[in-house]
């Protein structure tokens, strides 16, 4: 395989001239243009990409890190951020960030492979992300709070979320108020048990733990967190999931013991994921603008490469309750929200 040294030699330049050719550097002259560009022909020699990216400083990709691909919640927010990287001209990497912290993702990003990065994943540890953002090199987070230079924030407001559907059980007569937790690490579920806890001391109603259960975002996380719950024998009167999924597998397992859903016990949920509105019941739930923030996020991305921005952006999302049928509105037990 021939290689820019071989390139150098058969058009009769020097390396570091025959480099200058291939990254159209202006200072060359046509003559040893076309010297290199027939010797490339002719030995068939392929430029290493990334190489030429690197002393570019540019790759034309932003570097997306996830927790993972799986589940209904990724797809409208993943949607949302292609639109606006391919838009631009861009490709979108995605990169998994499971539990292990040497793992490739991190190595990704401590390398810069990208020309920005967003982080939706939080095994990526905070040390990283700040070592890393430069100003050529932004950072947008969309699960955690980071105060520093070149490093943006677009989030969901988690508690305005919360507080909302915690107060909405409140209002439809419910005082023994559950909560399933997602991650006990995770941002988005410290906001929310925040903002449900906020609403129950705002009515003067305690926070039981002993209505509360912890599994992950998923929905056999949410079905091993409830049947926790029901073989405790600590089923409340309502439940707040920290998500639609984990919510979902919760009314399985309520059902499966013999629980209907609102009658003996009420569940929101939060995310609004398309599910939500075709299980039985249909969920009521907190729901957030996914696609659009997948869209505002980049829109951010490409704002700091442009560097148009003075100081490091930080974006809440608003969040609105969907009534449907889990919450037992339809029952009337109070003066609904």
């Amino acid at each position: 395989m021939a290689t820019i040294k071989d390139v150098a030699k058969q058009a009769g330049v020097a390396v570091s001239t025959a480099s200058y050719v291939i990254n159209n550097d202006p200072r060359i002259s046509d003559e040893t243009k076309r010297k290199v560009w027939a010797a490339i022909e002719e030995l068939d020699y392929r430029p290493n990409a990334v190489a030429r990216n690197l002393k570019r400083r540019k790759t034309e990709t932003i570097g997306l890190f996830l927790t993972g691909f799986g589940g209904p919640f990724f797809s409208s927010i993943i949607q949302g951020l292609e639109e606006v990287v391919i838009a631009n001209g861009y490709d979108l990497v995605a990169c998994s960030t499971p539990g292990n912290h040497q793992g490739s993702a991190n190595r990704f990003l401590r390398e810069k492979q990208f020309d920005a990065a967003i982080v939706f994943g939080p095994t990526i540890p905070d040390e990283l992300i700040l070592q890393v953002a430069r100003k050529d090199f932004p950072i947008v987070v969309m699960d955690r709070e980071l105060k520093a230079d070149h490093v943006h924030h677009v989030l969901v407001n988690n508690v305005q979320g919360a507080s909302t559907a915690a107060k909405h059980l409140i209002s439809l007569g419910y005082r023994k108020i559950g909560y399933l937790s997602g991650g006990v690490g995770s941002y988005n579920n410290q906001k929310r048990l925040e903002g449900f806890k906020s609403a129950l001391a705002e009515s003067d109603l305690p926070y039981q733990a002993s209505y509360t259960a912890q599994g992950h975002f998923t929905e056999s996380g949410g079905y091993q967190a409830m049947k926790s719950l029901i073989m405790s024998g600590n089923v409340p009167e309502a439940i707040f999931s920290a998500n639609d999924e984990m919510a979902i597998g919760a009314i399985q397992a309520l059902t499966e013991a013999g629980y209907r859903i609102p009658e003996d016990v009420a569940i929101v949920g939060f995310d609004d994921i398309r599910l939500a509105a075709f299980v039985r019941p249909a969920l009521t739930t907190i729901s957030h603008p996914k696609h659009e923030w997948g869209t505002l996020v980049t829109h951010v991305v490409f704002q700091a490469l442009q560097e148009t921005m003075d100081e490091p952006r930080s974006i809440l999302l608003d969040t609105e309750l969907v009534v449907r049928d889990s919450c037992g509105a339809q029952l009337v037990r109070g003066p609904a929200l």
